[in-house]
């Protein structure tokens, strides 16, 4: 992303965070780049004054400035939870989860999902993803990290409500109920009619 926005000569500031300069990567790509001077480094392992304040950082949003936010599960909840605290609007708020804990109820049932172009009804065990019920009748949907996190599968809802387990869509995307990531979520409705 840093390397799009210098390409664009677009303002920006990367923040990169990690434990130690030796567990950080590409380093060295970072350092010899157009945009270094765009990078504050923030190691655990160093001195205190270059670590990262998020107070500091997000203590007031700013209008038409965007955080994009990546990494493990509570450094990035700290992050939106001090956005959040300091008036930041949600869509001004990104995230980039790397992988997700699936999401396995002892409740989950069987459903159907019917393929609006074909008018074809599947059947999805209640041990199997959407995905896999898919691929077992030779119906192939595109996906990446088959745990919800990067939107590659999303798939509009024609008809029904599902049971959104993924990270990708916000919370108003889920509560809108027209869209739907078939490698994770599961329906609470007996039946759904996806744009297939």
């Amino acid at each position: 992303m840093a390397e799009r926005l210098s390409a664009l000569d677009a303002p920006f500031e990367l923040n990169y965070c990690t434990r130690s300069r030796r567990q950080a990567a590409f380093l060295e790509r970072i350092s010899q780049s157009p945009y270094a001077q765009h990078v504050h480094l923030n190691l655990d392992d160093e001195a205190p004054q270059q670590r990262l304040h998020l107070q500091d950082l997000l203590g007031r949003a700013d209008p038409g400035v965007h955080v994009y936010n990546g990494g493990p599960r509570g450094f990035m909840d700290a992050v939106l939870f001090t956005a959040r605290s300091n008036g930041w609007p949600e869509g001004q708020l990104h995230c980039e989860f790397f992988s997700a804990t699936p999401v396995k109820l002892a409740t989950d049932g069987s459903f159907t999902v019917q393929l609006a172009s074909s008018g074809r009804v599947i059947r999805v065990g209640p041990n199997e993803s959407l995905v896999q019920a898919l691929g077992a009748q030779g119906v192939q949907v595109p996906t990446s990290c088959e745990q919800g996190v990067c939107g590659t599968c999303l798939t509009r809802v024609l008809e029904g409500e599902p049971d959104h387990r993924d990270m990708y869509l916000t919370q108003q995307e889920q509560a809108a109920n027209d869209q739907y990531l078939p490698c994770c979520s599961r329906a609470k409705t007996e039946r759904l009619v996806l744009d297939l």
